[in-house]
């Protein structure tokens, strides 16, 4: 069955890359440019959320709290801000299945999905 993701990314450039990316492994990627997009998006249909941290309308840790307490829902948050090992376990306890520091590589981005996927 084919995984699909709704990937929250205000750059146009980046988001449509990774859809391509995502797209070409596999999966159907559907794309929100900014908070409230993301939030209208959303449907039980999906079955992970690639948050970027920093939109213009609201942050990622905005929308995942709104959202984490959907059923079969996963959470990645990608980010240009590096966190700490102790800031990790915390947002894990919190839901959050990954983070990815960007730039990422296509072998980080997806190995981090199929494990998310997989728990």
């Amino acid at each position: 069955m084919v995984k699909k993701i709704l990937y929250v990314e205000d750059n146009k450039d980046t988001a449509e890359a990774v859809k391509m990316l995502l797209d070409s492994e596999g999966f159907e990627t559907h794309l929100a440019f900014n908070g409230k997009q993301g939030l209208e998006k959303v449907s039980p249909d999906f079955d992970l959320c690639l948050l970027d941290i920093m939109l213009p309308d609201m942050s990622g840790w905005d929308i995942f709290t709104k959202l984490k307490n959907l059923d079969g829902y996963k959470f990645i948050f990608i980010s240009a801000i590096p966190v700490s090992k102790e800031r990790k376990k915390q947002l894990k306890k919190a839901g959050v299945s990954g983070y990815i520091i960007k730039p990422f590589t296509k072998t980080e981005l997806i190995g981090c999905i199929k494990k998310c996927l997989k728990n």
